[in-house]
C-alpha cells in the first residue's frame, strides 16, 4: 500500500484546500491512501503579536514554519498552503511544484460596500497591503488590525463596520454569499499568489514528485511565478505594502505592481507584458520600475527594524 501523508493548518480553510487539492488525485490514484495531518504554526498559536513579529519568529513566515520543518524531517510527504503566505524563497531541501489553477484573486470588503462604509468606519484587517490600500482611497477610515481564522474575522462584524477577506477563501468555504463587494484588482491588487494553492514537497522525493505530476496549472503557475519574482526583487513580505496581480491573454503574460506607503498617501503603479515561459524575468522588470518610482522609500518603513 502506497501512502502519501497531506499536511496543513488547522482552520478550516486550510482543511478545505486540502480537500480540493486533493479531490482528482484519489481519483487519480485509486490505490494510494493520502492522509490528513494538521500542523499548528506560530500564527495560529499567537493570535495577539503583530504578523510582522510573528515572521521574525518563525523564520521569515508566520504561517508555514513549522510545516516546512515537518516535511523536511519526513513527519508529512507533501503541505498544502496558501501560496500568498509563503516567503519567495524556498527553505533549503524544499521546492514548490507548480500551482493548481487558481481562485478568484480579489479582496471582499464584508460588512458594506466602500462607498457605503460612513465617515471613519471601523474596518478590519491584519494586512498591511490591505490597511495601504484602503488609507489611499479612504484616508477617513479607522483600520484595526484583526487576527484569526474565516469564521472569526466574520464573527467580528458584530463590533465592526466592516472586514476585508480574500475572496478564494470565502468561495472555498461556501461563504461568497457574504461579501459586500468584491474589491477591484485594478485599484486593490492583492497579495502576490493570492488565490493559489502552494503545494510543496522535499526536493529529493521522487516519489511525491511523480505522484503529483501533472496537478499544476501551467498559466496559473507563469502568473504567479511571476508576482512572487516581483516581490522577491523588492526584499517584501508579508509586512510591506505590496500588490500584484498577473493575467495571460493570447500568449501574452501582463503583470501589474502596486506599492502603497504604509498611511496610504503615497502609491506608485507599474504595468508591464512579456513572455509566459520567462515570468522572473517579468516580475524582475516591473519590480525595477517600481523601483525607479522610489519605491523602496515607500517600502522601508514597513520592513521590520534589523
Amino acid at each position: 500500500m502506497i501512502e502519501l501523508v497531506v499536511g496543513s493548518r488547522a482552520s478550516q480553510l486550510a482543511r478545505a484546500q486540502v480537500k480540493e487539492f486533493l479531490a482528482p488525485l484519489r481519483e487519480r490514484h485509486p490505490d494510494v491512501v493520502f492522509r490528513h495531518r494538521v500542523i499548528l504554526e506560530d500564527g495560529d498559536l499567537d493570535r495577539t503579536s503583530p504578523l510582522r513579529e510573528v515572521s521574525e519568529r518563525g523564520g521569515g513566515s508566520a504561517f508555514a514554519g513549522r510545516q516546512a520543518a515537518a516535511l523536511l524531517d519526513g513527519e508529512v510527504d507533501v503541505v498544502v498552503h496558501s501560496l500568498k503566505d509563503l516567503p519567495t524563497a524556498d527553505p533549503a531541501g524544499l521546492v514548490l511544484l507548480p500551482s493548481p489553477t487558481r481562485a478568484d484573486v480579489r479582496d471582499a470588503l464584508c460588512g458594506a460596500p466602500l462607498a457605503a462604509l460612513p465617515t471613519g468606519a471601523r474596518v478590519g484587517t491584519s494586512a498591511a497591503r490591505r490597511i495601504a490600500q484602503l488609507l489611499h482611497v479612504r484616508p477617513d477610515l479607522a483600520p484595526e488590525r484583526i487576527r484569526g481564522n474565516v469564521p472569526t474575522r466574520l464573527g467580528r462584524l458584530r463590533t465592526l463596520d466592516a472586514v476585508v477577506l480574500a475572496s478564494a477563501g470565502l468561495h472555498r468555504l461556501g461563504r461568497a454569499g457574504e461579501a459586500a463587494e468584491f474589491l477591484p484588482v485594478a485599484q486593490f491588487p492583492p497579495s502576490p499568489g493570492q488565490g493559489a494553492l502552494g503545494i510543496q514537497i522535499r526536493a529529493d522525493d521522487g516519489r511525491a514528485r511523480e505522484l503529483l505530476a501533472g496537478t499544476g496549472d501551467p498559466v496559473t503557475d507563469a502568473e504567479v511565478r511571476a508576482e512572487r519574482a516581483m516581490l522577491a526583487e523588492l526584499h517584501g513580505g508579508c509586512s510591506v505594502p505590496v500588490g500584484a496581480y498577473a493575467t495571460t491573454a493570447d500568449g501574452i503574460l501582463t503583470l501589474h505592481g502596486q506599492v502603497t506607503s504604509v498611511d496610504g498617501t503615497r502609491q506608485i503603479a507599474a504595468t508591464l507584458s512579456g513572455n509566459p515561459a520567462e515570468p522572473e524575468k517579468l516580475g524582475a522588470a516591473v519590480a525595477g520600475a517600481l523601483l525607479d518610482q522610489d519605491a523602496e522609500l515607500l517600502l522601508a518603513p514597513a520592513r521590520p527594524t534589523p
